[in-house]
């Protein structure tokens, strides 16, 4: 059983249906349909709530112990930091060991900027990289409770409302929220915030620009780099690296907002001759 917004779902349920163990899930009702058709055609038991994530996390807690199912859910599942370790493993294989100096990740529950830490402080100590990396993690605006408990210098998170587009970081209470502020703040790093706006303008430009489609909060990690170096945060010789969590087609109504409109006309030359006048 788990708690998503869709992502780590996903996963769950078509490793699940692979070895033939039944899956529930319990997504908040604002979830994106592409992240719920995927759960729905690997076999799920699709538990939809008129709720938050947040409320969602608890509730699956309640029934993994009612009925005796076994709980994927993040910070209560410890081996959740170590599957997400190994991107900081893939990260270094392919930079040939030479690690980088920052990487900015998105962050909702904290658990992938933890698990990342882990996986660089793994490799370090057994020398097979030379230095720790900088660890930003980039939250919404509108869900940042992570951000304002780092700025207070505490490990004392107050829930919040969260208000974003970013469903997969849209989180009220982060439940890896100690894992989340102790990776950030012993590897020198920092947290920043980014609006839905730069948001939205951050899918364009990675496709465009790169050729990466990402989901809202995939794409927050790159939105916070973009923010950063405007701001002379990040220099040109630093080695950085931004992990895309997520597929853009995960949320097709953000990418549709991020992407624009589609030209109709009627299949005839004129019509073409008219538009392409119109856009030159």
């Amino acid at each position: 059983a788990a708690a998503s917004t869709g992502n780590a779902a996903s996963s769950l349920a078509c490793l699940a249906a692979s070895v033939g163990l039944s899956s529930y899930i319990f997504v908040p009702e604002r979830a994106p349909q592409a992240k719920i058709a995927q759960l729905l055609v690997f076999g799920a038991n699709v538990i939809m709530l008129r709720g938050t994530y947040d409320q969602a996390f608890d509730l699956c807690l309640q029934a993994s112990t009612e009925y005796g199912w076994y709980s994927r859910n993040t910070a209560y599942n410890p081996y959740l930091s170590e599957g997400k370790k190994t991107a900081a493993l893939e990260i270094c294989e392919q930079l040939r060991w030479q690690a980088p100096d920052k990487i900015l990740v998105a962050v909702g529950d904290g658990c992938i900027i933890g698990g990342l830490w882990k996986g660089f402080r793994d490799l370090y100590a057994l020398g097979f990289i030379d230095h720790l990396p900088q660890l930003i993690g980039v939250q919404a605006e509108g869900s940042a409770a992570l951000v304002k408990t780092w700025q207070t210098g505490t490990e004392d998170v107050q829930p919040i409302v969260p208000q974003t587009i970013a469903d997969s970081i849209s989180v009220g209470v982060p439940r890896d929220a100690v894992k989340a502020l102790r990776a950030v703040r012993q590897s020198g790093g920092r947290f920043v915030t980014v609006s839905d706006t730069e948001i939205l303008d951050a899918m364009r430009v990675l496709a465009r620009g790169a050729g990466v489609f990402g989901e809202p909060a995939g794409v927050a990690g790159f939105a916070g780099l973009r923010k950063l170096v405007t701001q002379g945060q990040i220099v040109s010789n630093e080695r950085v690296v931004v992990l895309v969590t997520g597929n853009g087609l995960k949320d097709v109504q953000s990418a549709m907002r991020a992407g624009g409109q589609a030209h109709i006309i009627e299949p005839d030359m004129a019509a073409l001759r008219k538009l392409m006048a119109s856009l030159s």
